[in-house]
């Protein structure tokens, strides 16, 4: 049976292209997280490294890399459910690599992995090129995993705008949302929580949005503001700049009442078969 409430913690960093910096700062916070009691911890996308535009990507990570290695101990040591917002996995025969999320569960050992879809690839005025096509393969499936911490879909930060991807992962029976990201600061300001407010109003979910923060190179800033959101659209705790954690209790029961009060999710009419 799944517990209710659980306590989860949304991270947020501010990565560079310092590797070992950035897998300190991942355990430091991983564990403060767990010492306030967190059972389900996020980071957020590119933790281990963030380039800036145009650098390329060291140390392409199999599944079972050295990166993946240290999280997973770190996970068995707390006991958590912990998510690895996302990585470059390698792919074999390519230069390109995937964006992969990697779910760890309380004994170390993966409960899932998701490739981030939805690339972004965008040209604003004002704002640097940013293509990432250009280093990254799309992936193709959608995951929704099983979990001590409840049952989870798997996002990657662009893939917020895509309100059918989440549609279809609450049909598959996601109850926590994750989005992790390094949302830029330029579009951050005026989308960031409204995009993740609306895909927690819309799926009656919990959005679980651990963040990236600050500069990370040249022509590269992150909006942060890592927040957890509950099933009727309430920000529940966030980072406001910085590093720090974002702590918040999922109360599955309550998210049970809401859907059966507002049962939209058994009124769709128009849904992706």
């Amino acid at each position: 049976m799944m517990p209710s409430p659980v306590l989860a913690a949304a991270i947020q960093m501010n990565s560079t292209a310092e590797v070992e910096r950035n897998l300190d700062a991942a355990e430091r916070l991983v564990s403060a997280a767990a010492d306030r009691g967190a059972r389900l911890v996020g980071l957020p996308e590119n933790f281990a490294f963030l380039r800036s535009e145009g650098q390329p990507v060291p140390e392409a990570q199999a599944l079972d890399g050295a990166w993946v290695r240290r999280m997973s101990e770190l996970s068995r040591r707390h006991r958590l459910t912990l998510l690895l917002g996302s990585l470059p996995e390698r792919i074999e025969g390519e230069t390109r690599v995937y964006n992969t999320s990697v779910l760890l569960g309380p004994d170390g050992g993966t409960l899932a992995t998701y490739r981030k879809i939805h690339l972004f690839d965008i040209d604003l005025p004002g704002l640097e090129h940013l293509k990432e096509s250009r280093a990254v393969r799309p992936g193709e499936a959608l995951v929704v995993a099983d979990t001590p911490a409840g049952r989870i879909g798997l996002s990657i930060c662009y893939d917020v705008r895509f309100p059918e991807m989440y549609r279809r992962l609450s049909r598959d029976g996601a109850r926590v949302l994750a989005v992790p990201s390094a949302f830029t600061d330029r579009t951050g300001k005026d989308h960031w929580e409204i995009l993740l407010r609306a895909r927690a109003i819309e799926n009656l979910a919990y959005v679980f949005a651990p963040a990236q923060a600050g500069p990370h190179g040249k022509g590269r800033a992150s909006y942060g503001h890592a927040m957890i959101v509950d099933p009727w659209g309430a920000v529940l705790a966030q980072v406001p700049d910085g590093e720090g954690v974002a702590i918040a209790e999922l109360d599955f029961d309550r998210q049970d009442r809401l859907r059966r009060e507002l049962p939209a999710l058994d009124h769709r009419r128009l849904d992706d078969k």
